[in-house]
């Protein structure tokens, strides 16, 4: 499986008086995610009819340099700054199929 590109999938629900701040600490991560190693596409997206609705597609070259990437200390940062302004947070590991 570590050979194989993984593919994540990441919904934040911001609560509704917190979502200027977790939409601009979203945008903080862009750059320096997509300056790591491994990192393929690591894009944003927000609903267009839930403002509240963010949603990242990442493409990684391993499961292991993802690992690599959720263990940095910006993602730690923003753990921290949107602590208590995030409804709800799924994230999908996920393998192209076809």
């Amino acid at each position: 499986m570590s050979n194989q590109t993984l593919t994540i999938v990441a919904k934040i629900v911001a609560k509704p008086e917190k979502r200027a701040l977790v939409r601009s600490e979203l945008l903080k991560l862009i750059d320096i995610t997509r300056a790591e190693k491994g990192s393929i596409n690591y894009d944003l997206h927000q609903d267009n009819e839930n403002e509240n609705l963010f949603l990242f597609y990442e493409n990684w070259e391993s499961r292991e340099l993802w690992q690599n990437h959720m263990n940095n200390s910006h993602l730690a940062q923003y753990l921290k700054a949107t602590e208590g302004a995030v409804e709800e947070f799924t994230l999908n590991e996920m393998s192209r199929i076809g």
